[in-house]
């Protein structure tokens, strides 16, 4: 039981966030958006998952991670239906923020709720967490235009709404049955809850989760305009498909091999390595290798986001598993904020379509050296 709630946990941390991006043509006619407003409120939530990892961790030492998973959920769910009321830009920017925060606020819950119910499979239940995310990408991302807006007659304001309605009923299930965590003492109340900037766990943690963040968001950002510009713009759907089912595999072979892979360098250092073979096979422009590098990036920045979020339980004390998670998510994702925009920034300078793919390049980089740094063996248990 507790495994499945920990997925339903990442199925609706994505299956609200993914849900915008199919209907941003219809946003971009309706609400008069202009392409740095579309660019804005995609970046958004990315960025905010940053920004607002400290005040969760904050919410947890305050409230436990149980209550702060619930808040957080609720915070997703109300946000995510009002994105569309009105329809205004105003409350759609304003409802995305509130529910950027609300995400982020979970984020860091999740470590420490699996380290307290299931610590002697962190691996295992960190993999089929990931996949309830990776399963919220697909099922708001593939099933939004050809199934959702048809039964909504094209009501792209009610299908945001609607994609709140299972975050709603998971999170009863999760209040409901949810082991329930110990009341945080008054001295657990009154511990840091800043992430230790000096432990250099969190930065390397969060400079590797950066990495294959930066890999999966700029790959999303760019291949559409990639292959349109090469004239290759009858591959955008399988590439896209490619990449996103591609981190599929990734849950399944950690989630089989997890004593195996999760605490150890190779296994990350070797993500990184096949992120640049991924590269090349994609930069070469055949069929084949469009599809395939495409699908390589979905499987290295998947297994890299799995391998870091199970070592945060394992590297961190039971108490510091929230301060640990909100610093590697500060640092992970405004680095995955920050390299997309300098791909776009090149392209827009240099005119040449590759160079967009510099932060994959810079991304995959930033894996091998941050995992080559230190030894990231789990501490005895």
């Amino acid at each position: 039981m507790r495994y499945l709630l920990l997925w339903l946990a990442g199925v609706d941390l994505r299956v609200t966030l993914l849900a915008l991006p199919p209907i941003l043509p219809m946003l971009r006619a309706d609400l008069h958006l202009n392409e740095k407003a579309i660019a804005a409120l995609t970046g958004l939530p990315v960025l905010l998952l940053a920004a607002a990892a400290i005040p969760g961790s904050l919410l947890i030492a305050r409230l436990g991670a149980r209550r702060a998973l619930i808040a957080g959920l609720l915070a997703v769910t109300v946000s995510s239906a009002l994105r569309g009321a009105g329809p205004s830009s105003a409350m759609l920017f304003a409802m995305t923020f509130v529910m950027g925060v609300g995400i982020a606020v979970v984020q860091p819950a999740v470590p420490t709720l699996i380290n307290q119910w299931l610590a002697r499979s962190v691996g295992l239940a960190t993999a089929i967490y990931t996949n309830g995310l990776l399963v919220g990408e697909a099922l708001s991302a593939s099933l939004t235009i050809p199934l959702l807006l048809p039964l909504l007659g094209g009501n792209w304001m009610l299908s945001l709404a609607w994609w709140a309605v299972p975050v709603l009923l998971s999170t009863g299930v999760i209040a409901r049955w949810a082991p329930r965590s110990p009341e945080p003492s008054a001295a657990a109340r009154a511990r840091a809850w800043i992430p230790d900037w000096r432990d250099s766990s969190t930065w390397v943690l969060g400079m590797v989760q950066g990495g294959g963040s930066s890999l999966y968001f700029a790959a999303n950002a760019f291949i559409p305009g990639y292959l349109h510009a090469t004239g290759h713009a009858g591959l955008v759907g399988p590439c896209l498909s490619a990449l996103n089912v591609g981190q599929l595999p990734a849950t399944i072979v950690v989630a089989l091999a997890a004593r195996q892979l999760v605490g150890r360098r190779l296994p990350l250092i070797a993500a990184g390595v096949l992120s640049a073979v991924g590269l090349a096979l994609f930069l070469s422009g055949t069929t084949t290798g469009l599809v395939a590098g495409a699908a390589l990036f979905g499987f290295c920045a998947a297994a890299v986001l799995i391998l870091t979020l199970a070592l945060a339980p394992l590297l961190a004390d039971d108490a510091d598993v929230h301060r640990l998670s909100a610093g590697m998510f500060t640092i992970g994702y405004g680095y995955a904020f920050a390299l997309p925009m300098l791909g776009g920034a090149v392209w827009d300078a240099s005119g040449i379509p590759a160079t967009a793919f510099v932060p994959v390049a810079l991304g995959a980089l930033t894996v091998v050296v941050a995992a080559s740094a230190r030894r990231l063996l789990p501490r005895p248990r």
